[in-house]
């Protein structure tokens, strides 16, 4: 005898889940627990100071926002090399601590510190405070033999982040706070974070204007510094481009990992410098962050 077969059913409401591609975050969005932890850049604390202070904060290191009315905080270690432009440079590799606090008001990640101001709407505003590890010693290179000392910039500015479902476009101006240069900086990035499981995947894109204060006291050579094959020069303004990717990955909820890789092209006052031998400059950054 045959026997008839159950019929089969759909389950009423039944729900299908897919993975989507998340949109950027940015330092006052809190992703789900799972995701990785951000490093930002894609180039880390104030204590991690010359190893990580040429990519932006907000571009590597894109911290969740607490809970309002708590803080969060955390510690790691990371280590970066910048492959700098000057001619026969002696890059070195640095190893420092990482550390991260993050509160409604107030941003610490990167050689730097960003104090929130009131948003309006998608765009929020900060005012910025951050250290550069921009200068060298005439023992970085034999070619810089008989250049006085560059020294390293601290700035000041503020920044504005629209976020929106594309991307997140970012603006910011500083000036030099030490005196050092007395030039200017303005950066426009735009970059987008794309999730893959533990991994996370965020492409960058800047354009750097660095006036012609700055370029002539980094890459510039005085009448008293010149020297056989070393012309005297006074830079002009200059714009660098830059292309960067980060990618981190989540160890556990509260533990991750990541590497920034970047390359910047040079603006034409900076390559037309007698003190450089390169149209580009690149860095690598890695590190682990343990989330408190």
């Amino acid at each position: 005898m045959t026997h008839p077969q159950p019929r089969r059913t759909a389950k009423p409401n039944a729900r299908v889940t897919t993975r989507a591609t998340q949109p950027a975050t940015n330092p006052g969005e809190k992703p789900a627990e799972k995701t990785p932890g951000r490093a930002s850049l894609p180039l880390f604390s104030l204590f991690l100071l010359a190893a990580f202070s040429q990519q932006p904060a907000r571009a590597q290191a894109q911290e969740p926002m607490p809970v309002e009315g708590t803080s969060q905080w955390g510690l790691g270690l990371a280590a970066g090399v910048d492959r700098k432009p000057y001619r026969d440079f002696d890059n070195k590799t640095r190893l420092l601590p990482l550390v991260t606090y993050e509160n409604k008001w107030v941003s610490v990640f990167g050689p730097g510190i960003d104090l929130k101001l009131p948003s309006a709407g998608p765009v929020s505003f900060r005012l910025r405070a951050r250290y550069a590890d921009d200068g060298y010693d005439a023992s970085d290179s034999p070619f810089l033999a008989g250049m006085e000392e560059r020294k390293d910039g601290f700035w000041l500015g503020g920044a504005a982040i629209w976020r929106n479902s594309i991307a997140n476009v970012s603006a910011e101006l500083l000036g030099d706070a030490s005196s050092n240069s007395g030039g200017t900086k303005f950066r426009l990035t735009v970059d987008r974070r794309f999730q893959a499981g533990n991994f996370d995947i965020t492409p960058r894109l800047a354009a750097i204007r660095l006036d012609d204060k700055y370029v002539s006291y980094y890459y510039g050579v005085n009448a008293s510094e010149v020297r056989a094959g070393r012309a005297a020069y006074q830079g002009g303004s200059a714009v660098n481009m830059e292309a960067g990717v980060r990618v981190g990955y989540a160890l556990a909820p509260r533990q991750s990992v990541f590497l920034d890789l970047s390359t910047t092209r040079l603006g034409s006052s900076i390559k037309d410098s007698p003190l450089v031998d390169r149209s580009s400059q690149s860095a690598v950054r890695v590190g682990y962050l343990y989330r408190f």
